[in-house]
């Protein structure tokens, strides 16, 4: 049995986190367990789960990075068992990668999720700089969701195993043909357009921007309802914001949910005004079922996997949201043919997860 180590702040319902439970869930676990270090006491909305897996969570508290990986390389150094350490945490990967050479560990993935790391200032730049030229050099092994994560990370996308953020396709085929009525079990008495956004309540997913896209279509006469998923920092604001604008009739917070896709089948529109991202999971999730989404420029092109559900709009012109919007039109989709699409463009997650054991294995062997 191999057991490999994945290096996380906290396994909560985020992208990244997502992403690595698809994979925990579908591949092999006869031959291959996932065992977690975090950095935090909290319990995660995944924890539960890993545990029933057969996954153990080692919480690392500490006031720093240094500290955090003086003590990752003492834990390494006394459970020489993991012989192969996997990081998702972009630029912090370079200590975790520092600590897991400083203890012997032979194999030591960097696994890129992101564009940007979403700071700025002369320091964070250094630190930006210092962190990369250690991810292009500690790694034995180096991973990216999307061809751009590569290229922020590690400054190329050349020799760099591009691992999509696959789904279960058929579950979401079964989900897409099922639960268009999911928002009446949230929400009774639903009437007009059904918008949402899922992600985490923080500045990169520019919340402040679909609510003002809500105050307009109010202003204009627009009857929809609007439900944000997700938690985070900023929640108090948006529900201030949400106040504010007196959007209380339309707009609802549901927090962290675990039956996002059902809510996504419901729907008629997807906002996803991000000022950077990496490969969303969700946009996977939102092509496979079939959901037409509205998202920022800033966001790569190879996130259309070619299913015509995707419209690119600018941030800096607010009119071409809404005008996307009010002229939404219900087309008829053969999702058996998405499916089929997302499975030839490697999206489907028994295949990724089987080339993930092989890579597993394969360093496990040399």
């Amino acid at each position: 049995m191999i057991r490999v180590l994945h290096i996380v702040g906290k396994m909560d319902r985020a992208g990244a986190e997502t992403m690595l439970m698809n994979l925990y869930r579908h591949i092999d676990r006869t031959q291959v367990q996932f065992d977690f270090i975090t950095f935090t006491t909290d319990q995660g909305d995944y924890d539960e789960e890993i545990l029933s897996l057969g996954g153990n969570i080692f919480p690392i508290i500490a006031n720093n990075s240094l500290e955090r990986m003086f003590k990752l390389t003492n834990f390494l150094k006394q459970h020489s068992e993991y012989q192969i350490v996997h990081a998702h945490m972009l630029l912090n990967n370079a200590f975790h990668l520092l600590a897991a050479k400083k203890a012997g560990i032979p194999h030591r993935i960097s696994h890129s999720h992101n564009t940007s790391n979403g700071k700025s200032g002369t320091i964070a730049k250094l630190y930006e700089k210092f962190a990369i030229y250690l991810n292009k050099n500690l790694p034995t092994k180096k991973i990216a969701c999307g061809k751009e994560a590569a290229e922020y990370l590690f400054n190329t996308s050349e020799n760099v195993w591009l691992l999509n953020n696959a789904i279960d396709l058929q579950l979401y085929n079964e989900i897409s043909l099922s639960n268009k009525n999911s928002w009446k079990a949230v929400k009774s008495n639903l009437q007009g357009l059904k918008i949402i956004q899922v992600g985490r309540l923080n500045k990169v997913k520019n919340h402040d921007f679909s609510l003002e896209i809500a105050k307009r279509l109010k202003e204009q006469g627009v009857n929809f309802t609007f439900f944000i998923v997700g938690q985070g920092p900023l929640e108090d604001s948006i529900k201030k914001n949400i106040q504010h604008y007196g959007l209380e009739k339309n707009v609802f917070l549901l927090g962290v949910r675990s039956d996002v896709p059902h809510l996504m089948a419901g729907s008629d529109v997807m906002l996803m005004p991000s000022l950077h991202e990496g490969f969303p999971v969700v946009l996977v999730e939102s092509q496979a079922i079939g959901l037409k989404s509205i998202i920022s420029s800033s966001i790569s092109d190879e996130v259309d996997l070619g299913v015509n559900l995707i419209e690119f709009k600018d941030l800096n012109n607010i009119d071409e949201w809404i005008l996307e919007i009010k002229n939404l039109q219900c087309k008829d989709i053969d999702f058996q043919i998405n499916i089929d699409l997302l499975a030839q463009k490697g999206f489907d997650i028994n295949y990724n997860a089987n080339q993930l054991l092989m890579t597993y294995k394969n360093m496990e062997s040399s």
